[in-house]
C-alpha cells in the first residue's frame, strides 16, 4: 500500500515537473523582439518585394548580387525589412528567411534551394544578424563552393572559415553591450583571410534592425536610419571594392 502510494506521489511530482518545464519553454519560445511596425512602413519600399515559401525577397530591377539574410535570435524578421530595402535599392537581390520561433539555430539550412530561384545571380553572399550571423557563417562552411563571402552583423563565426576562398565584411555598432567582445576577439582567427570589419560610431546591437531597444545594450548616439544607411553603405562599398 506505502509502495503504491509512494509511486502514485512519483508519478504525480514527474508530471508536474515535465508540464512545467513545457510551460516554461511554451513561454521562452513565444517571446520575442517584436518589428517596429511603423519604423518599418515609413522606410520607403523602392524594388519589388515578393514573398517565396514563407521567405521575403526584394528584387531589384538590375540585379548585381544576391544577399540570404538571417534574423537575429528571438527577433521578428520583419524588423530586418527596412535594411533589405536600403540594400536592394543598390542593386542587391536580398532574401530575408524566417526560421522556426526565430531562432535560427533550429534551421540553419533555412537558405537551402533560394539561388537555385534566381539563376541569373552569379556572384552569392550570406549572412546575418548576432545568433543569425553566426549561424550563417556555419551553414556557409558546408557551402562554401556557392558563395562569395559573408556579411555579419554584431556577430562572429564559431565555423572556421579561414581556409576557405572567401570575403567577409563584419559590422558591429561601437556602443554594442550586446555581443560579447571576448567571443568576437577569440573567433577572429576563424574568419576568412580576405576580411573587412567596420564600426559604427555611435551604432549599438539592436538598431541593425527596427525592434526597439534590446536588453543589455548600449544607448546609441546614432538614430536607427542612420545605422541601417551606414550598414547598408559599408556592405555596398565592400562589395564594389
Amino acid at each position: 500500500m506505502l509502495k503504491s502510494k509512494r509511486t502514485k506521489i512519483c508519478l504525480i511530482s514527474t508530471v508536474a515537473i515535465i508540464l512545467i518545464l513545457f510551460a516554461a519553454c511554451a513561454i521562452y519560445l513565444g517571446s520575442y523582439y517584436h518589428a517596429d511596425e511603423k519604423a518599418v512602413s515609413e522606410y520607403p519600399a523602392i524594388t519589388e518585394e515578393l514573398t517565396l515559401d514563407g521567405k521575403l525577397v526584394f528584387k531589384p530591377k538590375n540585379v548585381n548580387f544576391g544577399l540570404i539574410f538571417y534574423p537575429g535570435g528571438k527577433v521578428d524578421e520583419r524588423a530586418y525589412i527596412p535594411l533589405m530595402r536600403e540594400i536592394s535599392s543598390h542593386g542587391v537581390l536580398c532574401v530575408l528567411v524566417k526560421t522556426p520561433f526565430r531562432l535560427a539555430v533550429l534551421d540553419i539550412n533555412a537558405a537551402d534551394g533560394i539561388q537555385e530561384e534566381f539563376p541569373e545571380i552569379s556572384e552569392w553572399y550570406i549572412g546575418g544578424h548576432s545568433l543569425g550571423g553566426s549561424m550563417a557563417a556555419s551553414y556557409l562552411a558546408k557551402n562554401a563552393e556557392s558563395f562569395r563571402g559573408l556579411f555579419l552583423l554584431g556577430s562572429y563565426s564559431t565555423a572556421d572559415l579561414s581556409d576557405k576562398n572567401l570575403r567577409a565584411l563584419s559590422v558591429y555598432g561601437s556602443l554594442d553591450g550586446v555581443m560579447r567582445r571576448e567571443k568576437y576577439d577569440e573567433n577572429l582567427s576563424n574568419m576568412p583571410r580576405d576580411f573587412k570589419e567596420a564600426v559604427i560610431e555611435g551604432g549599438n546591437h539592436a538598431y541593425f534592425g527596427t525592434y526597439g531597444e534590446q536588453k543589455g545594450d548600449g544607448m546609441a548616439t546614432v538614430t536607427n536610419v542612420e545605422q541601417i544607411k551606414a550598414t547598408a553603405t559599408e556592405f555596398i562599398e565592400f562589395l564594389l571594392d
